[in-house]
């Protein structure tokens, strides 16, 4: 079965990432990202940005496609009208296939009037707008602002806009269901639900409440051709973080998680 890692990051010769990386098992760099790719049967993942808007800073092997990050600094270091030239110039690279918003890290919710001007953008080049929701890393985000609730009211506001839900809101995994199943145009990945290595039995069995809501609820949604599998690499370990999707979700949505949805929201020609 073909799979796309529908989110992940991508940051070469990082310190950061570097440790990330080999906290999960892993190098962080192309060579070994597309040996486990190939050993799994990826055959695309889709980057996050997290690296400001230049062009020279999102140059990706071929078989990554990327959503162009806006993190703070389209608040603060540019004027928006810079930042909004520099986002219409990803948009119309076929390797860049949406947007991604970091509400929690940047101080402001999704439906800011400054946002407004992506959201025409995304609508007018067709491409999705993935939202960080949930829990953050680190103690200086504010959670207020990820919380998943807060999508509700820009897919009210962009009902042409197709909005991605990142981390499946986690740890509101009830607020999340009620978001996806009230807005069509809203689609949801479960990526960085792990962190590290995981004995993947021994964590059902000891965090069996946990993954037991995890799946009632998305069995409760029931939207799995809304549903996709990222894994937040290299936050989480690629093989153990399959194995814990695979448990999540009934077997027979296989095919639309792994591959479907995502070469469908994404636009891929994967």
């Amino acid at each position: 079965m073909k799979i796309i890692d529908a989110h992940l990051h991508f940051v070469r010769e990082d310190e950061y990432f570097d440790g990330i990386a080999a906290a999960a098992g892993h190098i962080n760099s192309e060579e070994h990202l597309r040996e486990q790719f190939d050993s799994l049967d990826v055959v695309c993942g889709i980057v996050m940005g997290n690296r400001g808007l230049e062009l020279e800073d999102h140059r990706y092997p071929e078989f990554l496609r990327y959503c162009i990050g806006l993190d703070s600094g389209y608040l603060a270091d540019k004027s928006v009208t810079e930042s909004l030239d520099l986002i219409e110039k990803h948009l119309r690279k076929d390797q860049c296939v949406g947007i991604k918003l970091y509400p929690g890290y940047c101080p402001a919710f999704i439906t800011d009037p400054a946002y407004e001007p992506v959201y025409e953008l995304a609508e007018q080049y067709g491409k999705a707008v993935a939202v960080h929701t949930g829990a953050t890393a680190g103690s200086n985000a504010l959670l207020k602002y990820s919380h998943p609730l807060t999508l509700d009211e820009a897919a009210v506001l962009h009902p042409r806009v197709q909005f991605v839900m990142c981390h499946f809101g986690n740890p509101w995994l009830m607020d999340a269901a009620a978001v996806l199943e009230k807005n069509e145009n809203v689609a949801a990945d479960l990526s960085g639900l792990l962190e590290g290595r995981v004995d993947v039995d021994a964590f059902f069995l000891e965090k069996s409440g946990y993954t037991q809501q995890l799946s009632a609820w998305l069995g409760y949604l029931h939207e799995y051709d809304r549903v996709m599998f990222g894994t937040d690499w290299p936050l989480v370990n690629l093989s153990e973080y399959q194995r814990f999707i695979r448990r999540i979700v009934p077997e027979k949505y296989y095919e639309k998680v792994f591959f479907e949805n995502a070469k469908k929201i994404y636009k891929l020609n994967a």
